[in-house]
């Protein structure tokens, strides 16, 4: 099983001051648990020879790298994996392009694109935005920690929270019913980006805790 709680979302632009290989490097320092490698901009030959330094990174470290969107990028790289967005391409294909061991996320807004036979072929939802964010400006109204909540609850599989999200928003997350979350600003334009990905990692560890125990008391 793959661990999301700390999913870093790469951005070329917010990673420019450190760079993105030492941005990366320094969240997974910190204990980042999850890469994906995201830009819109970027050409395909661009992306793949950002995705091959970071898989030689991330080499022995069994931190995934999942590509965003882009099928032909992750089979070039030999990613671990692909996140889709719900107009970003057919989850069918890529599942049979990647084979049944790949890792596939789909994006989710609402609770209606729960209702998809498709979701059979998935591993995990991203679900958001909670909140506005400037990284993915063309997003749909936020969900806030109820919306959340509500997708998490009929969701028949795990979902990684994404959209203006930072530390202090982990327990809410882990109430929610998430398994983790996946965050861009909070590590890419953070002074210490190792730091900052520490803080994340010890907030989803106690908000982890503190979920256990309260599915304990419940007798959960």
């Amino acid at each position: 099983m793959i661990d999301l709680s700390v999913y870093l979302i790469t951005d070329a632009a917010l990673c420019a001051r450190a760079g993105l290989l030492e941005t990366v490097a320094a969240a997974l320092r910190g204990g980042a648990t999850a890469v994906q490698l995201r830009d819109k901009q970027a050409s395909d030959a661009a992306l793949i020879e950002q995705g091959k330094a970071l898989k030689a990174l991330l080499r022995g470290t069994h931190v995934p790298l999942i590509v965003n969107d882009r099928l032909k990028v992750a089979v070039a790289i030999g990613a671990d994996g692909l996140h889709l967005g719900q107009s970003d391409g057919d989850v069918a294909e890529a599942r049979a392009v990647l084979g049944a061991e790949a890792i596939l996320g789909l994006s989710v807004q609402s609770r209606e694109q729960l209702e998809v036979p498709e979701l059979s072929l998935v591993d995990y939802l991203g679900v958001g935005p909670v909140f506005a964010t400037a990284t993915k400006p063309d997003h749909s109204s936020p969900l806030g920690f109820d919306g959340l909540a509500a997708i998490c609850a009929e969701s028949p599989l795990p979902v990684v929270a994404i959209g203006g999200l930072s530390a202090e928003h982990a327990a809410s997350i882990w109430s929610a019913g998430g398994v983790g979350m996946a965050l861009v600003s909070a590590i890419c334009t953070a002074s210490d980006p190792e730091l900052a990905t520490r803080e994340i990692v010890e907030a989803c560890k106690v908000a982890r805790l503190g979920s256990a125990d309260a599915n304990s008391l419940y007798g959960l």
